[in-house]
């Protein structure tokens, strides 16, 4: 089973690998993931130059303790051996995942595994594992996703790509990650969470696709929200004006993560003296309670929180806050 990583994703920015002006800039931007496309965003008659591009901004750029990204072409273009070979051997110690498009089977997971197998042995990398990334946006994606979402221990993310899922299911045609006019819901909702399912089944992150609509900020944060309400991590980011919502939205509260490292606490000293019923606050605490708290507590860590002590006024006040919300 692939193992869960500790990455932070709350923004994943994509960038051209065509375009060295875009790659620039992104380097002070503050996304937590930085991808370098050599998909969807680079003209078939520019794929070599991009791909070199790419391999010598990776290796000279300043980019910090960002995770640094490359989405390859697909495993059955002209393009991916390539993609593969001269990215990871040109500028593995710097790259951390390989993104993986259109995938619709295990074999083509398998494939690209054993490419960058190879390529890390050719390039004598040492100490260094690529990581995988794999964009589930087809109906054959999402019929066979319990298959290739354990294909590679190398993975560490499922993506929900809606524009090739929106032509794929022959929907109609509007701004990728909009609400569908006229449907009473979300139109995409059943394929958002067969992927969040064969995420936590196998130990995987669920990373939200774009939002292509970038004036509208307001649009976008909607959208986030739905999928933090699902339960992703992050989301992608098409412009730098995105970065700042996403990670408003996908960053806990401070006193949603206070909560959490207090229950963590409190049911691990509970524990050690050998109780069994635990109670926090006036909530009744199992090891449910405490699974959903772990994960609010590591995201919160992962985004830099600090754990405050919690007082007898603020657990009021928190419970109070927390009534208002149920609308009790």
């Amino acid at each position: 089973m692939a193992g869960r990583t500790t990455r932070t994703r709350r923004s994943c920015l994509a960038v051209p690998g065509s375009n060295a002006r875009m790659i620039e800039k992104a380097q002070g931007l503050g996304a937590d993931e930085v991808f370098l496309d050599l998909e969807d965003s680079v003209a078939p008659g520019v794929k070599d130059e991009a791909r070199a591009n790419v391999v010598e901004w990776l290796n000279r750029g300043d980019w910090g303790d960002k995770t640094m990204v490359v989405r390859i072409n697909g495993v059955t273009t002209e393009w991916c051996e390539r993609d593969v070979s001269e990215v990871v051997e040109g500028a593995g110690q710097r790259l951390d995942c390989i993104m993986v498009p259109k995938n619709e089977n295990a074999a083509g997971v398998k494939q690209v595994e054993a490419l960058v197998e190879k390529a890390e042995a050719n390039a004598g990398l040492s100490g260094k594992r690529v990581g995988l990334e794999l964009l589930i946006e087809s109906a054959a994606g999402l019929t066979f996703i319990s298959e290739i979402a354990p294909a590679s221990d190398r993975a560490e993310a499922l993506i929900f790509g809606y524009a090739d899922m929106s032509a794929s299911l022959g929907l109609p045609a509007i701004p990728a990650g909009s609400p569908m006019p006229g449907y009473p819901g979300d139109h995409l909702h059943a394929g958002l969470f067969a992927t969040l399912v064969a995420c936590r089944t196998f130990a995987l992150q669920a990373i939200d696709g774009p939002f292509v609509s970038i004036g509208d900020l307001e649009g976008l944060r909607t959208r986030a929200t739905w999928s933090k309400g699902l339960g992703y991590e992050g989301k992608w980011a098409l412009h730098p004006s995105q970065i700042e919502v996403l990670h408003e939205v996908f960053t806990p509260t401070q006193e949603e993560y206070d909560r959490a490292e207090a229950i963590i606490e409190h049911y691990e000293n509970a524990k050690a003296q050998g109780l069994g019923a635990v109670m926090f606050m006036k909530d009744m605490l199992d090891e449910a309670v405490l699974k959903q708290a772990t994960v609010v507590a590591t995201r919160g860590r992962a985004s830099g929180l600090v754990r405050r002590k919690l007082t007898r006024e603020y657990l009021d006040e928190y419970e109070r806050q927390m009534r208002e919300r149920a609308g009790g």
